[in-house]
C-alpha cells in the first residue's frame, strides 16, 4: 500500500516470446518459443496502469534497470505511464546540515543522475513523469 490507498502492488513482469515463421511456397508454419524474452526486476507499485518506483540513496545504475523495465511494462500495454520519485540536489543543504551528506554522494539516485538517461531515451516510448523531492517537501523544511 503507499500512501495509505489500498491497490498498489509490487509487480514483476516476465513474458516468453512465441515467433512463427509462414514459408511461403507452402502452408507450412514453423514455431519458435524463445524463453524469457522479457525478464524485469520488480517496480515498488503499480495500479490502475500507472507504475511508481521510488529510489532514495541507491546507486545510479538502478536508474537504467528501472527504466528499462517500465518501458518493457509500457511496448506489452500493461501501463501507460510509469513515475520515479528521488532526491533532488536542492536536498544537498539539508543532509550537509544533518551531517549524514556523506552517505549521499554523487554516484546514488538524485534527480541529476535520472534526467540525462531520460535525455537519451533510455525509457523508449514510456511517458515518465519525474519527482524530484526538496526541502519544501519536508514537514517543516520551508525553514531549512
Amino acid at each position: 500500500m503507499i500512501g495509505g490507498a489500498p491497490g498498489w502492488q509490487e509487480v514483476r513482469i516476465t513474458g516468453d516470446l512465441m515467433v512463427k515463421l509462414h514459408v511461403r511456397s507452402s502452408s507450412q508454419v514453423v514455431e519458435k518459443m524463445i524463453p524469457d524474452f522479457i525478464e524485469s526486476h520488480n517496480i515498488d507499485y503499480v495500479k490502475n496502469r500507472i507504475a511508481l518506483d521510488l529510489e532514495w540513496n541507491s546507486k545510479d545504475q538502478t536508474f537504467d534497470r528501472d527504466l528499462y523495465a517500465l518501458r518493457a511494462f509500457h511496448e506489452c500495454g500493461i501501463i501507460s505511464c510509469g513515475v520515479i520519485i528521488a532526491r533532488s540536489a536542492r536536498l544537498n543543504p539539508v543532509f550537509k546540515e544533518l551531517g549524514i551528506m556523506r552517505k549521499y554522494g554523487a554516484s546514488t539516485t538524485w534527480t541529476g543522475k535520472l534526467i540525462p538517461r531520460l535525455q537519451a531515451r533510455r525509457h523508449g516510448g514510456c511517458p515518465i513523469l519525474v519527482v524530484g523531492v526538496t526541502p519544501e517537501t519536508i514537514a517543516g523544511g520551508e525553514a531549512l
